[in-house]
């Protein structure tokens, strides 16, 4: 099997509704795509890849916002954090980087599951919280993500990089 220089460990799956609207089902269901997934894709795929790879994944903004009706989301989201960090320290002995992804409201299919109107009302509220008033583009994330997986960013790990037009200040 190949060698691997980079990857980026990209999943994203959410369902909002109040607190009380979360059952096992659907906290399972958002852990499996959001923290399993790249836990155990990385796990498989470690030991093939090469000194000085890179490693992106990407979580998102909801982690830092406190929106009602994310928590589940935002939670999972939180997780991919902390496992990119510690990923960061365990794998840098190898030469290995580990970096994070955290984008904002990007234009993407992210939302379809959403009802056309409800839709439509919560991106322009998110929007309308960004400094930069505008949603980004998948385009614009895929180049921040490219950056950190290639040698330009060799002396980068553990680290975090928003694509977020401003949304989230940390």
């Amino acid at each position: 099997m190949g060698r691997i220089d980079g990857l980026w460990l990209n999943a994203g799956y959410a369902q909002v509704g109040t607190l009380e609207s979360v059952d096992a089902a659907a906290f399972n269901q958002m852990m499996n795509a959001n923290v399993r997934g790249p836990m155990l894709q990385l796990a498989r795929l470690s030991p093939m890849l090469n000194a000085g790879a890179s490693v992106v994944v990407t979580s998102s903004s909801s982690t830092y916002e406190g929106a009602p009706t994310t928590s589940l989301y935002a939670a999972t989201k939180g997780a991919v954090v902390a496992m990119a960090r510690s990923w960061a320290a365990e794998m840098a002995e190898r030469g290995v980087r580990v970096n994070v992804l955290i984008p904002g409201p990007i234009e993407t299919n992210f939302r379809h599951f959403m009802p056309e109107a409800s839709r439509r009302q919560f991106e322009d509220f998110v929007v309308g919280q960004v400094p930069l008033k505008r949603a980004g583009t998948a385009d614009e994330a895929a180049a921040v993500a490219l950056f950190l997986l290639s040698d330009d960013a060799s002396y980068v790990t553990g680290s975090q990089y928003a694509v977020d037009g401003g949304l989230v200040r940390y």
